[in-house]
């Protein structure tokens, strides 16, 4: 493939889904649903909605610890545990070191209270990170005894795309959870209760520039008698397509990552979007997002999302197309490239791996 053309595409998407100012829309009131249908789902564009009724409500719950706790005080749930608290991630590989594979977290059952009390002592505790980030309508299903603090679904969104989602999912983490770039085949109504969610975002044009590659899938296993993970092959193996760019090297290793992924280190700069507590992102089906979040002052950052089905429309069906083709061989300019528009179930649902996390 001609790097040119490739070029020429990334800056075109950039130039008709965003518009001249390059930045992503921010709306102060919901749109209605023909508004929404026509500028934002049928453009495949993002916006945040700012403070909204309903987050602005559950947020004066849900900022209170003993509330959470009287509310799920019968509940169990799912937390997942890694080292790092970065699950669903590239991690090197643990019997050929020089090779990586994909790691999902260790992830165990228990009450309510003691999952918030791990989630709020992680800054505390060296040995693991806590995040409840169990999807596939946790909120509905786990959490449901805070069902009737927000709304079933977005309305106007509900609308829009013809029926109600798909599943709601609820996210509490603190500072050190992190969530590696990926994309959703979801229409993907995110709404930042407490703290703030700072996303990187990338639209799906830009597939070349994500390196995506095939990477054997692996497990945590955490002992608590021991306080040690132990990571795993799965058997039977498998691989998982994932996405390679780290976009915050550490600083010894950022001329080595900008060598092997100069698409992404050369390109266009993804879009900076913080949501803060009370907004709600529009994440278009199949953007790439990066999530890292800012906890409230308990040290806790709380969200619910809301996944609508997408249309496996024209547009899919291009993208599949763009992605079939071979990447380009050539490292891209860098001064050709950078602008300045940053801010500082069944087969059709497969997503790179398993539903994955912001």
């Amino acid at each position: 493939m001609n790097p040119e053309h490739l070029q020429t595409l990334w800056e075109e998407v950039r130039d008709v889904s965003l518009g001249s100012n390059s930045a992503i829309d921010r709306l102060h009131t919901p749109p209605t649903p023909l508004h929404f249908l026509r500028h934002y789902l049928s453009q495949n564009k993002p916006f945040i909605l700012s403070s909204t009724a309903t987050t602005t409500a559950t947020t004066s719950l849900w900022s209170s610890t003993p509330y959470l706790l009287h509310t799920l005080s019968a509940s169990t749930v799912s937390l997942h545990l890694t080292p790092t608290g970065r699950a669903d991630s590239l991690t090197p590989h643990p019997t050929l070191p020089t090779s990586l594979c994909f790691a999902s977290p260790h992830v165990t059952r228990l009450p309510f209270s003691e999952a918030i009390d791990l989630i709020t002592t992680t800054q505390t505790n060296d040995t693991f990170v806590a995040y409840a980030q169990q999807q596939n309508d946790c909120f509905r299903g786990e959490y449901s005894p805070l069902s009737g603090d927000i709304d079933e679904d977005v309305p106007w969104a509900t609308e829009a795309i013809g029926g109600p989602p798909e599943a709601v999912n609820l996210w509490i983490g603190n500072h050190l959870s992190e969530t590696s770039f990926h994309k959703d085949h979801y229409e993907n109504l995110y709404a930042v209760v407490t703290g703030e969610k700072h996303f990187l975002l990338l639209p799906p044009t830009d597939v070349h520039r994500m390196y995506v590659r095939d990477y054997p899938a692996a497990h945590y296993n955490y002992s608590k008698e021991t306080g040690e993970f132990k990571l795993e092959i799965e058997n039977p193996p498998r691989n998982v397509p994932w996405c390679s760019v780290n976009p915050y090297p550490l600083p010894e290793n950022k001329e080595e990552e900008m060598s092997k992924f100069p698409l992404y280190f050369n390109g266009p700069k993804p879009f900076e979007v913080t949501v803060k507590a009370g907004e709600i992102l529009y994440l278009p089906s199949m953007w790439f997002h990066y999530v890292r979040q800012t906890p409230d002052s308990r040290g806790l950052t709380i969200a619910v999302n809301y996944w609508y089905d997408m249309q496996f429309d024209i547009k899919y069906a291009y993208f599949n197309f763009l992605q079939s083709l071979p990447p380009p061989q050539h490292q891209t300019s860098h001064d050709f490239l950078t602008n300045g528009n940053a801010s500082d179930g069944d087969e059709k649902h497969k997503k790179e791996s398993v539903l994955t996390r912001p």
